[in-house]
């Protein structure tokens, strides 16, 4: 009897220890994880900072003892070279790829690919077209809300534009900061990120609606498409000072790196501060947030790509390793996107410092 106890017991210490060992493998396997990421141009100020932060996040999560590779690739610009690198990364057995589309239109390449592999595809930052998301169920996506970008820097603008920051009954007082040419409107010019680009788009229509809605009479003298680039902005913006001069009193920038760009061409052309139009911008940046601070660029609208470079690294991480963290519906969220905040001058050094801090730890 006892021997029988002793072989029972040796047993169910082995099925133990068996057991153990196979969590512990199972463990060590879901510690290992591939991400790959394809960015539709690693030059861009906003997505390089944005990575700098996603990068953080690799480390963070390294020093807890995972296995995190990550494979990053520059599109360029160009959406056959994406597709060319969504295949290489599958090839080369990433577990969730991660894709900054260069054309929003036009994914269905990718997703196409990625379905036959059965690898789950994060898009984030350009958003893709709703219907497009809806292709498959393992598809998602990571940003924020365009509209509420231009909406907020709409009512930047509406404050500084009206005398006292309000209209009455209709009828509005300009500020004479602004209109100084005092004709009771106010000659701006927009500058657009691309043509056809969903976030250019709802930026600028946004931003003059709510001027509109403020009942705040505007005159577009021109615009500039500057594919969200300070070069071609600066460029830009020298052959429409040519043109408009000293009419022009209000200059909507749909990102900072173009506002910064406006303000390379005044710099350039030596225009004195108090001579220039009021300059806004999108993105808060971390140059553009010190351009607020030093009184070159009005005001800003703060994207929070370090929110949402730690939300795409936690869904990449939950569905490369079959982790699943249950949200308000049950699931992973398909969309994740988190709000724009309103930068001025007076609060400018709040995010300032929360920038320097992340970027020191």
């Amino acid at each position: 009897m006892k021997k029988k106890t002793r072989i029972l017991l040796f047993l169910f210490l082995a099925m133990l220890l068996f057991i153990s060992c196979r969590k512990k493998e199972e463990l060590r396997e879901k510690k290992k994880i591939k991400i790959g990421i394809s960015l539709y141009d690693s030059y861009d100020t906003f997505i390089s900072d944005y990575m700098k932060a996603f990068d953080g996040e690799v480390a963070e999560k390294r020093s807890k003892g995972y296995e995190v590779s990550v494979s990053r690739y520059n599109a360029a610009r160009s959406q056959a070279l994406q597709n060319e690198q969504v295949e290489e990364m599958l090839q080369n057995s990433c577990d969730v790829l991660c894709v900054n589309l260069v054309d929003r239109t036009a994914p269905s390449e990718i997703i196409d690919m990625a379905k036959k592999k059965n690898i789950p595809v994060i898009f984030f930052n350009r958003e893709l077209v709703e219907e497009d998301l809806s292709q498959w169920n393992r598809l998602y996506y990571v940003g924020a809300d365009a509209k509420q970008s231009g909406v907020l820097q709409g009512e930047l603008i509406a404050k500084d534009v009206l005398e006292d920051g309000e209209g009455e009954n209709g009828a509005v007082t300009l500020s004479p900061e602004v209109d100084k040419n005092q004709d009771g409107k106010i000659q701006y010019i927009i500058f657009e990120g691309e043509p056809g680009h969903q976030d250019a788009i709802m930026r600028t229509e946004y931003a003059t609606g709510t001027l509109m809605k403020e009942s705040i009479p505007l005159e577009r003298l021109g615009y500039g498409i500057a594919n969200w680039n300070r070069a071609e902005a600066q460029s830009k913006m020298m052959q429409l000072y040519s043109e408009f001069q000293d009419r022009i009193e209000l200059i909507i920038s749909n990102n900072d790196d173009m506002a910064l760009g406006v303000i390379d061409a005044y710099d350039k052309i030596a225009v004195s501060k108090d001579n220039r139009p009021l300059i806004y911008g999108i993105d808060g940046t971390k140059v553009g947030l010190r351009a607020v601070e030093q009184g070159n660029l009005r005001a800003t609208v703060y994207n929070d790509g370090r929110g949402q470079a730690k939300a795409l690294f936690q869904l990449a991480f939950q569905l490369a390793s079959g982790e699943e963290t249950k949200g308000e519906e049950g699931g992973i969220r398909k969309i994740i996107r988190l709000p724009y905040s309103k930068v001025t001058k007076e609060n400018c050094a709040e995010f300032l410092e929360e920038e320097e801090r992340d970027s020191k730890q």
